[in-house]
């Protein structure tokens, strides 16, 4: 993306911005209204919806700062349903701060690009035509508009103005952003309280995992290759024996090893890719998920922008998240289509994001089933997060992020 591109969406997200600060001070007096009917019982079940629209809000803002700025602001405890515990949790008064806070502030530093544009626009596209009906007192800006000469200064100032709005857009933006993470943001112990927190969890999840993982290996090879080879065994000392007496019949028991071994062989390697298929060892993510996407029923287009190899347990983390991914939509979302979105930032905050976006019926559940949570479980263990879009009639999209540096450049091989 060019930089005038990229300064003239800066711009458009401003007014979006400067938008979502008018509907934050509504939606922040609908709490304080509800604040003020506690005394006489309506509150008490009126706060709860309004403080959850209000955290809706105030998460669309975290979200747009971390796309927008790449300024990551981390997200507060989940609301509690009750009122009472309402008032007791920190985020919601730091969403209710915010809400009263960010037209004022928040409103105004976004307001600053938008005005230079729109200022600039009058004196470039509206003042060469209207200047010789405003008579003597039209000015714009240092300018008096009074003549042709004149009325072409304030066409090229106006023509600066808007360029200079433009410009400042994007770091306008990026102070925005951090004007958010100042107001949402987690006090520093708070934020490291919860980060141990997950971590616990994480090393939790990460050894239940593993024990899981060892038990289905183990059962695997128990009941598949394990048991193919005890057959073969017994097939063999049995055509021993028929060696001498019986030609023919050692004959058809040593084809019964043959097809014995091959299937033996073959359950081995399913368990083998199973743990760690050989694509993704040998030629990364991007053609794993290629190769995943020609095993697939559905219609699948993987998209990898990928600038280099990934740590190894980062690649096989997000290739079976995908994995399961897939077979969600294929089983529960009746979807026909599916795309893939591979991509890793190395710039501000290096880190993988995975986009799964299907055209099944929507209406997944964020919490989840046994599916999801066990995405959110592998992903856990490298401190990843997963975020779910899935209205009722689709399309359903799932973004994973993984928080990981390159391990090595692209090569010609991948």
């Amino acid at each position: 993306m060019s930089s005038t591109s990229r300064s003239l969406t800066a711009a458009w997200r401003c007014q979006l911005a400067s938008l979502a600060a008018v509907a934050a001070a509504f939606t922040g007096a609908g709490v304080v209204g509800a604040l003020l009917l506690l005394p006489l019982g309506l509150g008490g079940r009126m706060l709860p919806a309004a403080a959850r629209a209000l955290r809706r809000r105030s998460d669309r803002s975290r979200e747009r700062a971390g796309v927008w700025s790449g300024v990551r602001i981390g997200p507060p405890e989940p609301l509690p349903r009750a009122a009472r515990a309402v008032l007791a949790e920190e985020g919601f008064w730091r969403d209710l701060r915010w809400a009263w806070l960010e037209p004022s502030a928040g409103g105004l530093l976004v307001a600053v690009p938008l005005a230079l544009i729109e200022y600039g626009a009058f004196g470039a596209l509206v003042q060469p035509f209207v200047w010789r009906h405003l008579g003597d007192g039209n000015w714009y800006a240092f300018v008096p508009v009074d003549s042709t000469p004149a009325m072409l200064a304030a066409l090229a100032l106006g023509v600066a103005f808007m360029a200079l709005g433009a410009a400042v857009a994007p770091r306008v933006l990026r102070l925005h952003a951090r004007w958010s993470r100042l107001c949402l943001g987690a006090p520093r112990s708070a934020e490291l309280a919860h980060r141990i927190e997950q971590l616990t969890d994480g090393r939790r999840a990460a050894l239940d995992s593993q024990a899981a993982e060892l038990q289905r290996i183990e059962r695997d090879l128990h009941d598949g290759a394990q048991a193919r080879l005890v057959a073969l065994g017994m097939r063999l000392d049995s055509a021993t024996r028929l060696l001498e007496r019986d030609p023919a019949a050692a004959r058809t028991e040593l084809l019964e090893v043959r097809a014995l071994s091959a299937r033996a062989l073959e359950d081995l390697r399913d368990l083998v890719r199973g743990i760690q298929p050989p694509v993704l060892t040998d030629r990364g993510l991007g053609d794993a998920l290629r190769s995943l996407a020609l095993d697939s029923f559905l219609d699948v287009r993987v998209e990898a922008r990928l600038p280099g190899r990934l740590a190894a347990p980062v690649e096989s983390a997000a290739y079976f998240a995908v994995n399961e991914l897939l077979a969600n939509a294929a089983k529960h979302a009746g979807a026909d289509r599916v795309g893939i979105v591979v991509e890793h930032d190395g710039r501000r905050d290096p880190r993988l994001r995975v986009t799964v976006t299907d055209d099944g019926r929507g209406g997944a559940d964020p919490a989840g089933g046994t599916g999801l949570l066990g995405v959110r479980s592998r992903l856990a263990t490298f401190d990843g997060t997963l975020a779910l879009h899935s209205p009722p009639g689709g399309p359903t999209t799932v973004t994973l992020e993984i928080p990981c540096a390159l391990s090595s450049p692209k090569t010609s091989s991948s």
